[in-house]
């Protein structure tokens, strides 16, 4: 059986490759700061001729996004196009014109409705749940919802997740995100729809965009994803049927900070079941 190796060097690995499927959070930045050698990498692969499209679990739409990167100095030319979670649960919203909706997360998260016909409502009058994060991340944890959700049960309101993500790091310091409060929804058999990585829409609407922006589709095996998570960007690039380079410096980098390689056991430890990565890197580097 042939395990995942450590490659220095992203240069090493696309040869053959016309497009990269890559997150953000975590491969580009850290919520705090961005990763100029990072950067640097997708700058070089693009101006070798190759595409970038980043897919993220942010519940912000695009334009939201790159408002953020700009601030965090994520150069715009590091990427042709951006699919968020944020743009395919607004798709859901308006397909609902004027149904009372329970809003969880905090007002940074507004963007997802703007523009929509939206009306907000308390839980007792809601006919849906939107999720897009916990109202203050720095503090709570999805059981601080628990009796939110167990009304929201009574009443069998279905919840749209816009952030699959469980928990991601911002600076130094983990946070839990929507993907928390709505897999604990589920659990108490809640009815949920999730918007973002590991799902297969969101790989969808990347593979169109690489096609637009290369003039035809692009073949999987002539495409790499990108990511730092086992549980969305590992599974989802497996589903998609992308081969995938894990960055190990995201949240999962207390588990690999000590290894040299990677062994059967080391394998069964950090991916499970899950099909492994086809390589490693401590963080995206040229």
């Amino acid at each position: 059986m042939t395990f995942p190796r450590f490659v220095p060097h992203l240069r090493d690995l696309v040869h053959n490759t016309d497009a990269l499927i890559s997150d953000i959070w975590g491969v580009v930045h850290n919520g705090v700061t961005s990763f100029p050698e990072a950067c640097e990498a997708l700058q070089a692969f693009r101006r070798d001729g190759g595409t970038v499209v980043m897919l993220t679990n942010s519940p912000r739409p695009t334009p939201a996004v790159i408002e953020q990167l700009r601030d965090l100095r994520v150069p715009d030319d590091c990427y042709d196009a951006i699919v968020t979670s944020g743009d395919l649960t607004r798709h859901d919203i308006a397909a609902r014109p004027g149904e009372p909706l329970y809003a969880i997360g905090p007002d940074r998260d507004g963007p997802v409705f703007h523009g929509l016909d939206v009306t907000f409502a308390p839980l007792e009058d809601a006919r849906y749940i939107v999720c897009t994060g916990l109202f203050d991340d720095e503090v709570e944890t999805a059981e601080d919802y628990r009796e939110i959700l167990h009304a929201a049960l009574t009443r069998k309101l279905p919840m749209i997740c816009a952030n699959p993500d469980i928990i991601v790091e911002r600076g130094h310091k983990m946070i839990y995100c929507a993907g928390a409060v709505a897999e604990l929804y589920r659990t108490l058999g809640g009815e949920v729809t999730f918007y973002g990585k590991p799902h297969a829409p969101a790989y969808e609407r990347a593979f169109a965009l690489v096609a637009e922006h290369r003039g035809q589709p692009v073949p999987r095996e002539r495409m790499l994803a990108i990511g730092d998570s086992v549980r969305t960007d590992l599974a989802g690039a497996n589903g998609a049927g992308l081969p995938c380079v894990f960055v190990t410096r995201g949240i999962h980098a207390a588990e690999f900070a000590e290894l040299q390689e990677i062994d059967a056991a080391a394998t069964q430890r950090l991916f499970g079941d899950t099909k492994p990565p086809f390589a490693l890197m401590r963080e995206l580097r040229w």
